[in-house]
């Protein structure tokens, strides 16, 4: 009976056992089927593979070297001492050796392959820059690719030290316990003169503080004036002198390692001098190189020469000897920091230039290498006032582009107006550009997701009747309606196109930047497609993407996702599939968690939907590289090397190398070459996308602000520090961001679409310069810098800003409408580059306070210090640069604006887009508003009424003249 319990209790604890192994590997095994249905079991593997190529071996050294070990120690203790032989258990012994080598084996090497095993691969897959640092003569691959793999070594190895240190304390206990001895053998030893050793056996001379403290943990130094063989002490006590003894040759091996590896540290640490930060650069300069690494490799010499003392010092028993180095490498250390301040004030400071300007040269060129910054083709733009209609009639293209609706409003638009149903939403607004019924065109797009938050919480709702979204919206930036909103040519639920090369055939979106639950899809259970007035369509997917539910998956999932449901529904056969991971950013990440990325923008192409999204390869080891600002990154190197495509209905997910220049994208198609895939293969209607992303531009464009100059002093003296310019967004002064323009660049023949971002002097006003970055074609990732001249002011946009501010019309306007109870808000402002000359545009959005549709009220236009301000672009051009320069833009909205010198005064031009009858209507409207305002004792606004009546009759009188004429 007994045995049979036995037998039952093993099988329970072995199905247990088994039972939380399965548990444990659950996670592994659902993303194994993950990257399985992606094709990327490769790239799942790689971590796992990688680790045991590492792992196995360094356990099996590691444990065989701890083995034999604490075999030496062992034999070393039973020959100092004298036991019981017939009291040693020696295969007791023997197994604790091997469990102890095993559990610190496993120790270390559990540390190994979780910090080592990506670094490893960076390590031996590593591609060369073609650069080599200034100081050490290192190709730079060393520092972002092998340096930091170095330093994870040394710091494991110093562990492993203490691993192996607390090993032999346990082991020297265990053996202590299992076999003390009955005699010690202390070899008689001279001490030196002045008793430096180990042992003092006067006892009238008083102890020294290391006794003293070793006495306060109760062991016993002290001994008597003649070396002889002591006789055990009673259980449970034993004494320092003879433990020490019995541990002289693996104390000796350990202290030895310890100060080899604290040269090796300081050797790695002549490298980190490269990333030192001053006031004045970033890397190492004067004082660094000529104190602190002179310093460093004293230490490095004193290190190995304080490992041979440490050696004598223990087989002679002399503290003197084993502490003489290690107290001059202090003294060193002290000393060096010391004489580096020194230098520091007295040497460099007073003559810092000239000390510093090679080392400057070295932080200005590596700088600019790292952000790729090196090749900004700079142009000097003239910034001259005399653009004309004929000029402006001749850039049209770019002229027809100009982004008169902003991401904001366009989105509250969208929402609004199209999401259709309550649980729809526009997430994101994204620009791009389009051929649009035979014109290239900048457009904003929207993909429609289904907000799941929206959903009624049920699992059949969640996972699987609201499948996908549906559908995009796609308007122009330079169209409004006759109400100021987006003038929309992709529109409606199912999508209805009026562009003649975009049709959208496959409309729904499995994928995206909302979806954020698992789905099941061909299932029992129809999916929800589209609203269709007060009914609904449903449809069953059609796409590759999910994994097949069989028996086992179903088991899987229903744990990974903690749902009963999933092993239960009826709905679930063997023909469903789920679908995990639809989230864009998430998806990528999950992929390949070595990248940074952008979100995502969704793209149409051969009537299918798409994310796009930018990669970009980083690192923080780029020698003499300034690290560029933001809060969660000390990165000083970046690349947009990678750009993914994802399908939105099936998901599959592409990475693409466009950059092979990258080395750091290079090695990481090393790493994964079933990943990455050469930017040739990518099908030209995606390359037609691809878009250099305003963070990559931000982030060069801060780097620009102090390392655009190239002379050292003008650098070290900051002569000449650019920022990036602000506006007035909404009604907040706010940095500028880079934006997207459809236009013909100053030289060249044809319009191309092209990212922007203006500076201005630090702590001015005037505008200085415009970074571009090119997009199309072979131009793709070209930065061209216009340079304005310094001998002229040019407008930044602030003063810009304050010019519309000071308008009278203009700001006159604006309390009216704030005053009636509507908010106002203004568009980002455009700095765009016609020819020789620069104009600026600005909308402005008016929004109710019973309504959230802004609506593009008026654009306003600045050139040559005048302001043109008109209800539609069209109608601004016309103010600006005379009738008919507006023609070509198609525009239905009344204007009621005109241009304006900078001091306020109306100059009368360009109301002709407003009939006789509207003028005359607009005139009645005043008068009433006039009236009512007399009768309520409002004179302010009575005021302001009349003047708008005065107004549309002075127009009306123009009208009249011009008609006359025209007859």
């Amino acid at each position: 009976m007994k045995g049979k319990q036995k037998v039952l209790a093993v099988v329970i604890i072995v199905v247990l056992v088994l039972l939380v192994i399965f548990a444990a590997l659950i996670g592994f095994i659902g993303d194994y089927l993950w990257f399985k249905e992606l094709g990327y079991t490769s790239v799942f593997f790689k971590q796992l593979f990688t680790q045991l190529k590492i792992g196995i071996p360094v356990f099996l050294i590691l444990t065989a070297l701890g083995f034999i070990y604490l075999q030496g120690v062992r034999k070393g203790y039973f020959k100092r001492t004298e036991v019981a032989a017939d009291k040693v258990n020696k295969k007791a012994l023997t197994g604790i050796s091997i469990a102890l080598a095993a559990i610190s084996g496993f120790i270390l090497t559990y540390i190994s392959v979780t910090r080592l095993w990506f670094e490893a691969l960076k390590f031996s897959n590593s591609t060369t820059f073609d650069l080599k640092d200034p100081i050490f003569n290192q190709d730079v691959s060393f520092y972002v690719f092998k340096l930091q793999f170095i330093k994870d070594v040394n710091e494991i190895l110093i562990m492993g030290i203490i691993v192996f240190a607390i090993l032999s304390f346990i082991y020297y206990f265990l053996l202590l316990s299992m076999a003390p001895p009955k005699k010690i053998d202390i070899p008689p030893q001279q001490d030196d003169v002045g008793g430096d050793g180990f042992e003092n056996y006067d006892d009238n001379v008083a102890a020294n503080p290391i006794e003293e403290l070793l006495k306060k943990l109760g062991l016993n130094v002290k001994g008597g004036g003649q070396r002889q063989r002591r006789q055990p002490k009673p259980k449970g006590t034993f004494d320092f002198q003879e433990l020490l003894h019995i541990a002289s040759k693996q104390v000796t091996i350990i202290g030895i390692l310890f100060f080899l590896m604290v040269g090796v540290n300081f050797f790695l640490r002549q490298y980190d001098l490269l990333y030192t930060q001053s006031n004045i650069l970033f890397g190492a300069g004067y004082t660094d190189i000529h104190i602190t690494l002179w310093m460093y490799r004293i230490l490095i010499v004193l290190s190995l020469l304080a490992a041979i003392m440490f050696a004598i010092g223990m087989s002679k028993k002399k503290f003197k000897t084993i502490l003489a180095v290690p107290v001059v490498m202090l003294v060193i250390g002290v000393l060096g920091m010391g004489v580096g301040f020194i230098v520091q004030q007295l040497v460099v400071t007073p003559d810092e230039l000239s000390k510093e300007s090679k080392y400057l040269d070295y932080n200005m060129t590596y700088t600019k290498n790292a952000y790729d910054l090196e090749n900004v083709e700079v142009k000097s733009f003239a910034s001259s006032d005399n653009l004309t209609k004929e000029d402006v009639v001749a850039n049209m293209g770019t002229i027809k582009n100009i982004r008169i609706n902003d991401y904001d409003p366009a989105q509250k638009f969208y929402n609004q107006t199209q999401a259709i149903r309550q649980y729809y939403s526009f997430n994101n607004v994204n620009v791009d550009r389009y051929m649009v019924n035979g014109e290239y065109t900048q457009v904003f797009l929207s993909a429609r997701e289904i907000d799941e938050t929206k959903i009624k919480d049920t699992w059949v709702n969640m996972h699987l009747k609201y499948t996908h979204g549906y559908g995009v919206t796609l308007s122009r930036v330079d169209k409004i309606t006759a109400n100021g909103q987006p003038d929309m040519l992709i529109k409606n639920i199912p999508p209805e196109s009026q562009i003649d090369e975009i049709q959208i055939d496959n409309p729904a979106l499995y994928f995206g930047e909302l979806a954020n639950n698992y789905i099941m899809v061909n299932t029992n259970e129809q999916e929800f497609d589209y609203p269709e007035g007060d009914s609904n369509v449903y449809s069953e997917y059609d796409g590759n993407a999910g994994i097949k539910m069989n028996w086992f998956n179903r088991l899987i999932f229903s744990i990974k996702e903690r749902s009963m449901k999933l092993l239960v529904s009826s709905n679930i056969d063997s023909d469903s599939k789920i679908v995990i991971n639809r989230n864009i950013k998430e998806r990528v990440s999950k992929i390949m968690p070595y990248l940074d990325y952008s979100d995502p923008y969704v793209v149409t192409v051969d009537g299918g939907l798409y994310w796009m999204i930018d990669a970009y390869t980083t690192s923080s080891y780029y020698p003499y590289s300034e690290p560029y600002d933001t809060q969660n990154s000390n990165a000083n190197y970046v690349r947009n090397s990678v750009k993914i495509v994802v399908d939105a209905y099936n998901g599959n997910t592409n990475y693409y190398l466009v950059d092979d220049s990258d080395p750091v994208a290079n090695t990481l198609k090393e790493i994964y070459p079933k990943l990455f895939k050469s930017g040739e293969e990518m099908p030209d209607s995606f390359r037609a996308h691809i878009r250099y992303p305003s963070t990559m531009l931000s982030i060069q464009a801060k780097i620009y602000e102090r390392y655009h100059v190239n002379d050292v002093k003008v650098f070290y003296q900051s002569e000449d520090l650019w920022q990036i310019s602000n506006e007035i967004y909404g009604t907040e002064e706010v940095e500028m961001k880079p934006q997207y323009y459809i236009m013909k660049l100053p030289g060249e023949k044809d319009i191309e679409f092209i990212n922007s971002i203006p500076y201005t002097p630090k702590d001015k006003k005037n505008m200085t310069g415009l970074l571009l970055a090119r997009n199309d074609g072979e131009e793709y990732g070209d930065l061209i810098l216009y340079k304005f001249p310094k001998s002229k002011v040019v407008m930044g946009p602030m003063q810009i800003e304050a010019q519309i501010d000071q308008d009278t019309t203009i700001s006159k306007e604006f309390s009216l409408w704030q005053q009636s109870g509507a908010k106002y808000s203004r568009g980002n402002m455009f700095v765009i580059p016609i020819g020789e000359s620069i104009m600026y545009v600005e909308p402005v959005y008016l929004e109710a306070d019973n309504s959230s549709l802004p609506e593009v009220k008026r654009v306003i236009i600045y050139y040559n210090n005048r302001i043109a301000y008109e209800a539609t672009l069209a109608g601004a051009l016309d103010s600006m640069f005379g009738k008919g320069t507006g023609d070509l833009l198609e525009s239905e909205a009344p204007a009621d604006g005109g241009v304006t010198d900078t001091d306020g005064g109306a100059a009368g031009a360009g109301e002709a887009a407003l009939s006789q009858a509207e003028l005359v209507s607009l005139a009645n409207d005043a008068y009433n508003a006039a009236i009512k305002a007399q009768e309520s004792g409002d004179w302010a606004k009575y005021g302001e009424e009349m003047a708008k009546v005065q107004d549309y009759l002075t127009q009306l009188a123009g009208e009249a003249e011009d008609n006359v004429t025209t007859e």
